[in-house]
């Protein structure tokens, strides 16, 4: 499978019929629920006896429910069936659902209108597990991250352009062109789904079960084996419940905070929505086209900062006449609401796409499917939990911007206890910040680095994070094989540790400690883990590069693996570097060399028989060159 760039898979027949289906999927959606909400809250006397704020809270459940009824059937379905089959059959089924919302809206009959929304929500239930699962037979392994920013940029575009027009349909006073409209969108989601190549069946074998409970529950245990995995489908579900408590409150917050009219909800929803779209795409560059879980608790830290200024920000302010677009934004107090709304879904994009990439990638690839189908119902019950909160919450007498802030406080609460069960999260968040603050590191040759299997990775020693720096840049998690006292040293500690590094300490301090880090090496290489180590021993005093070792030589006899070399360029004379005296007691050079550049080069791998000390010193010295 060739590898191509972010944008340029919106040419490849893999990728951009799928694209294109779902973004009209998500725009028809999103035409029908916007229309449909600003129905009900501005006019729900007219539809029913109930409240306007239940209403939309209603809604929102009734689009969601099927997700939980229904994810553990579509799973089955989708990891059974050939994907584009199913996803034409989905696409027929959306003509005959929206010719029922049509006919609600012609009519003004709630009751056709919510059974069309509740209809739609299946739709998507078994669209999700089949879109999310595709994506992996089709992408390789660096296109994934890429490949699932697109997909949830087109999706938060769809929701951007579907709130705009179903909210300036609706303002006209007419149901007529709404009613059109989905059916025409309806009609061209399925051509476009007849261009989605073949993918084949991941279980063809696989009884179904069609009772949805206990399904269900089958489904939640066995995702439960793999503890990456189902807590960052704890992760996605909560991002669903933070977007549940803004989405469902814009309609009502725009006409009693913000003095807005209908056209200001469809700003409102659609800054929030660029902003997630701007944030999934920036995941790719901002991960160098990787799998970069330390984007999510950079995301969750400006999802709480920003949600919080946004309810500062809608404190004190005036009522007024109903506010058009214009005259909304000629109101400078209005600039810092929408900015805090752009920068939750920026950095809501941050913290979802490395999640969902990450649920993907680390699924057995015939379970894939229901464990994205678990993770639909595990989505169900939190934005149901949501609807339920909110009016809750808000028929005690809190107001919407006081319910945003408990939603921004409850987040930092979640994400500092996820972040507790799975170190791993923070531990790569602390590596990508050194490597995109503190340093701009350049990459040459990574693709001498399988992509699985055993490997050994050999680097020059220049200073204290020379293995961070290989892990930021690494395309897989690498074992590194550690000094022990660096395990005494704040921060680096606990990052080693959680990176399940290999302690080894010299045989004239410590034989044992030493034959059982040769053993724990030995066995990682035999569970297919990618092994780095420095050979030199210890980090140059001097910049130059010290003897290698016999080690290697070592550990490949006992394991023979390929020896891939590396070496660092630019790091001596760092803060972390011995140049001078102790690393990290020279102050000035944190300013100094703040931003400086530095790099890193791969070598094609050298075959075990081929490896011998003196024959890796002399790649990775050619590798480093001049450049210490």
């Amino acid at each position: 499978m060739s590898q191509v760039n972010q944008y340029a898979l919106l040419r490849q027949r893999r990728f951009l019929p799928l694209f294109v289906t779902q973004f009209l999927g998500a725009f028809n959606d999103n035409v029908y629920k916007n229309a449909l909400v600003i129905l009900v809250a501005f006019h729900a006397a007219s539809l029913s006896s109930l409240s306007a704020p239940t209403l939309s809270n209603l809604a929102q459940a009734l689009f969601i429910l099927p997700f939980f009824l229904f994810s553990a059937t579509a799973g089955q379905l989708a990891d059974k069936l050939e994907k584009s089959f199913l996803m034409r059959l989905v696409k027929l089924a959306e003509i005959a659902i929206m010719a029922l919302g049509a006919a609600g809206l012609l009519l003004s009959n709630l009751t056709l209108l919510m059974t069309a929304l509740f209809l739609m929500g299946l739709h998507s239930t078994v669209f999700g597990p089949v879109k999310y699962s595709y994506l992996p037979q089709h992408l390789s392994q660096e296109e994934i991250v890429g490949g699932n920013g697109l997909v949830e940029m087109g999706t938060f575009l769809a929701i951007l352009v579907g709130t705009l027009l179903g909210g300036f349909l609706i303002a006209g006073g007419s149901a007529g062109p709404v009613a059109v409209t989905v059916l025409v969108l309806a009609v061209l989601g399925y051509l476009a789904s007849r261009a989605i190549p073949h993918s084949p069946a991941a279980a063809p074998d696989l009884v179904i079960n069609w009772n949805p409970i206990s399904e269900t529950w089958r489904i939640l245990s066995f995702m439960r084996r793999n503890r990456a995995v189902f807590l960052s489908v704890l992760g996605i579900s909560w991002f669903w419940f933070l977007g549940a408590v803004y989405l469902s409150q814009f309609p009502v917050y725009t006409k009693d905070v913000l003095s807005g009219r209908e056209e200001v909800v469809s700003m409102l929803l659609a800054i929030f929505s660029v902003g997630i779209g701007v944030g999934s795409l920036l995941c790719e560059r901002l991960s160098g086209r990787r799998i970069e879980i330390g984007l999510v608790p950079f995301g969750s830290i400006g999802l709480t900062l920003f949600g919080v200024d946004l309810y500062f920000a809608s404190a004190g302010l005036a009522a007024h006449a109903p506010f058009g677009p214009v005259e909304f934004l000629r109101e400078p107090a209005h600039w810092r609401v929408l900015a805090d709304l752009a920068l939750v879904g920026v950095f809501g994009g941050f913290y979802i796409v490395p999640l969902y990439t990450l649920i993907q990638t680390r699924s057995e690839p015939s379970e894939r499917s229901r464990i994205i189908a678990g993770n639909n119902v595990a989505n169900a019950l939190f934005v149901v939990a949501a609807a339920a909160l909110s009016i809750g919450l808000l028929d005690l007498g809190m107001t919407i911007p006081q319910l945003f802030l408990i939603a921004s406080l409850l987040n930092a609460g979640v994400a500092i206890y996820i972040y507790t069960l799975v170190p791993e999260f923070l531990m790569r968040f602390l590596i990508w910040l050194l490597v995109h603050t503190v340093y701009r590191l350049d990459k040459s040759g990574l693709e001498n680095i399988p992509e699985s299997g055993p490997a050994v990775l050999v680097c020059n020693h220049v200073s204290f994070v020379d293995a961070l720096v290989i892990a930021a840049a690494c395309p897989r998690p690498v074992r590194f094989v550690m000094d022990h006292q660096i395990f005494k040293i704040p921060v680096l500690s606990f990052v080693f540790r959680t990176g399940r590094a290999i302690p080894i300490a010299p045989a004239r301090e410590d034989p044992a400690a030493l034959e059982h880090a040769y053993d724990q090496i030995a066995g990682a290489l035999a569970d297919g883990d990618m092994v780095g180590i420095f050979p030199e021993g210890k980090i140059t005093s001097d910049g130059e590069l010290n003897a290698f070792r016999p080690g290697i030589s070592r550990i490949v006899e006992r394991t023979p693996v390929a020896v891939v070399p590396l070496a660092l360029r630019g790091l001596w004379g760092s803060f972390f570097s011995r140049r001078g005296g102790p690393a990290m007691t020279k102050w000035s050079r944190i300013a100094k060399r703040f931003y400086s550049r530095i790099g890193l080069v791969a070598a094609p791998a050298v075959p075990a028989s081929d490896v011998t000390p003196q024959g890796l010193q002399a790649i990775v010295l050619r590798l480093r060159g001049d450049a210490r």
